[in-house]
């Protein structure tokens, strides 16, 4: 009997994403999803997390309830704690290490990524929105840049496309994309599906994205 259909919850997402980090590697997370990866470091590793607004060795979202001290939030403006021998300091600093290439990863949230890792992640036409703030150094200065978000949009439709339609935060710099049904890889030949979340299989995932997906000679399921 075929498992069941699940999409991955933002939790198992935030592990599926940890796993990927290696032993001492210094991480920024962007906000939105990537946040919730703080709470999902794994005890065997040591991974120091950056914020951009000055922090290093940032720890989980404090909840309600906890110890909040609301001078010091992670990048989506929620509190946070620290680990022990974290440091705090100014964002000027904070963006020399991101602009120094220092970050072994940076882990941005997504509206759309494109088949050559093109990415849009900050502004939709005709909305109320920001600016485009550090996701453009990020996606530029970290050495290596995956992306955690929802395969698709609330509409269902695709969020990887052959090309992206929204305001591009940068242009070829996703390696890796993270999503509730998939793990895929942004190669030169094209995009790779490595992995696929309990119970779908490539032809459903394919129908959920736009560009043509090659499939990995050993597609594995993701273990939540």
């Amino acid at each position: 009997m075929a498992s069941p259909k699940v999409r991955l919850t933002e939790q198992n997402m935030a592990l599926r994403v940890a796993r990927e980090f290696e032993n001492g590697f210094f991480v920024n997370l962007g906000i939105g999803l990537p946040t919730l990866i703080a709470g999902a470091t794994l005890p065997e590793k040591t991974v120091i997390l950056q914020a951009e607004n000055g922090a290093l060795g940032q720890g989980p979202v404090i909840p309600d309830g906890g110890d909040q001290d609301f001078d010091l939030v992670n990048a989506s403006n929620k509190p946070m704690s620290l680990v022990p021998g974290a440091s705090l300091f100014d964002l000027v600093e904070a963006f020399a290490m991101i602009r120094g290439r220092h970050l072994d990863c940076s882990v941005l949230g997504a509206l759309q990524v494109s088949e050559k890792g093109d990415m849009a992640n900050w502004m939709i036409p005709g909305r109320d929105a920001g600016g485009i703030g550090g996701a453009m150094d990020l996606a530029l200065g970290a050495k290596r840049v995956m992306v955690m978000m929802m395969h698709t949009d609330k509409e269902g439709k695709p969020r990887i496309l052959k090309k992206c339609t929204l305001p591009l935060t940068a242009k070829e710099c996703v390696k890796m994309i993270f999503t509730d049904i998939a793990v895929i890889e942004v190669t030169p030949e094209g995009l790779l599906l490595l992995e696929h979340a309990p119970g779908w299989t490539e032809e459903e995932i394919q129908a959920l994205t736009e560009p043509t997906l090659k499939i990995a000679s050993e597609l594995k399921e993701i273990g939540i």
